[in-house]
């Protein structure tokens, strides 16, 4: 068992403030989402970026900017050595991992805080056993939550990977063990396919996690994608601010999110968050954690992995629970205790919606590169946006093609669906596709309009 109630290892005191420096150490939305946070919370920032984001929008809005070099991932936002030489010259007492790239390496936690800074986020062995995702599920189906058939990490031969496959039953899906954001999830349906999607698995996570490592799991067909997220203070404090719905995916990967989960029973949805906190609690768990679940009518909910890092889709629960998660998440980096955060689970407020405006082609998904002629981004009442891009900036083939987050709040779910699609209609993007166009066909889709949503509803949008 990684840890006990009670054996946190962050440090304790009154949490942060003005005497401290953040360091984001990432790209994109994500950044002048953290900016907003710490600012809220009267903390410096400084910021990295690589030579394909030296015109980042947000690089205005910090104290202080480190190059860190290369365009590829590998040479800027996956070099830990770079990393922290950007954090030691900006004074910084704490490091924001951002999600993706380093956000979920225990070695990139250990060398944050052997250099005598604030690892914002879970400490290293819970990103060890909840960041592995096979050792995740060990776990967690150790502590009673129903899994899915699935291997353990593969070698090198291909014999045992079909041995694996077989063994599981195809279809299977093959996924990184490390990492997450649906990158490098792959459907294989027979054994040639198989062969074919462990090469790209393997390429696709080196590439963006720093590890090639992978794994098997069944592929359910057609399920619902529902997730918690959880707060946990590694002192046996824990709570469930709500659930989302992510069951809107194109190639794995979420393009619409919702809070709260449509047409499921409310109790049951309550009562599990309300369980997957105690487990958390129980085991001693700190910081941000987001268990996700599959759920089919037949079989109810499974367990699938838990996320140790902030979620591109935090702020739906945000907008639906008043509650500030990237604040929480660095209070509790700096050891405050749950119960001074949140003292207990927040009413639900509404519905919330958010759409990830991808550059890419509507119809095929295949990214888009190009320079943003053009883009404006609305900001209507009850909609917010994050976008690490400006006016005359260039999308790059280096990195995912996320180019903003449109989040909508409403009373009901048709007033939050409504106001995003409003919100949708005003964005202008020139030199590049993006998504748009699905987008709001899903929004006005007759079954997503019901919430009756799965993972397959993409395809059927545009078979519409």
């Amino acid at each position: 068992m990684p840890g006990n109630p009670g054996t946190s290892d962050h440090p304790s005191g009154v949490g942060p403030g003005p005497g401290d420096t953040v360091l984001i150490a990432n790209r994109g939305a994500v950044v002048p989402r953290v900016i907003e946070s710490c600012r809220a919370l009267g903390m410096r920032v400084a910021v990295v970026h690589s030579d394909a984001d030296a015109a980042a929008s947000y690089l205005d809005q910090a104290d202080s900017v480190h190059a860190i070099g290369g365009e590829a991932p590998a040479d800027s936002y996956l070099s830990i050595p770079k990393l922290l030489d950007a954090a030691s010259a900006a004074g910084a007492t704490a490091i924001h991992p951002g999600y993706g790239f380093l956000s979920e390496n225990p070695d990139f936690a250990g060398a944050v805080r052997s250099a005598g800074m604030v690892f914002i986020g879970p400490d290293a062995r819970w990103l060890k056993a909840m960041g592995h995702k096979t050792e995740a599920r060990h776990l967690m189906a150790a502590e009673g939550m129903p899994t899915g058939p699935s291997s353990g990490v593969l070698g090198d031969d291909p014999a045992e990977a079909r041995a694996a496959a077989a063994a599981i039953g195809f279809p299977v899906l093959v996924k990184p063990a490390e990492g997450g954001g649906g990158i490098g999830m792959l459907a294989a349906r027979d054994p040639a396919e198989l062969d074919k999607a462990i090469d790209r698995a393997r390429t696709m996570a080196a590439r963006s996690f720093g590890s090639a490592q992978i794994y098997l799991e069944r592929l359910m067909e057609r399920p619902r994608h529902v997730e918690f997220q959880i707060l946990a203070d590694g002192r046996g404090g824990a709570i469930c601010l709500s659930e989302r719905d992510c069951s809107v995916q194109r190639r794995h990967q979420k393009v619409i999110e919702e809070a709260v989960a449509p047409g499921l029973n409310r109790a049951e949805v309550t009562a599990l968050g309300a369980r997957l906190a105690g487990i958390l609690g129980r085991l001693g768990y700190d910081n941000l954690g987001t268990v996700e679940m599959l759920w089919d009518r037949e079989v109810g909910f499974a367990f699938l992995e838990v996320n140790t890092r902030l979620q591109v889709e935090h702020a739906v629960t945000e907008a639906v629970t008043g509650v500030d998660i990237v604040a929480a998440q660095i209070r509790l980096a700096y050891g405050e205790v749950l119960d001074r955060i949140v003292p207990q689970p927040p009413a639900i407020n509404g519905h919330a919606v958010q759409a990830r405006i991808y550059a890419e082609d509507p119809v095929r998904f295949l990214p888009s590169v190009g320079v943003l002629n053009r883009f404006r981004l609305p900001r209507p009442d009850g909609v917010r946006i994050y976008s690490g891009y400006c006016e005359g900036g260039r999308v790059t083939p280096f990195y995912d093609p996320l180019v903003a987050k449109v989040i909508a709040h409403g009373e009901t779910r048709d007033a939050a669906l409504d106001r995003l699609d409003a919100a949708l209609a005003g964005v202008e993007i020139e030199g590049i596709k993006t998504n748009i166009p699905f987008l709001r066909r899903a929004l006005a889709h007759p079954a997503f309009r019901r919430g009756q949503v799965h993972t397959g509803l993409a395809a059927d949008i545009l078979a519409a």
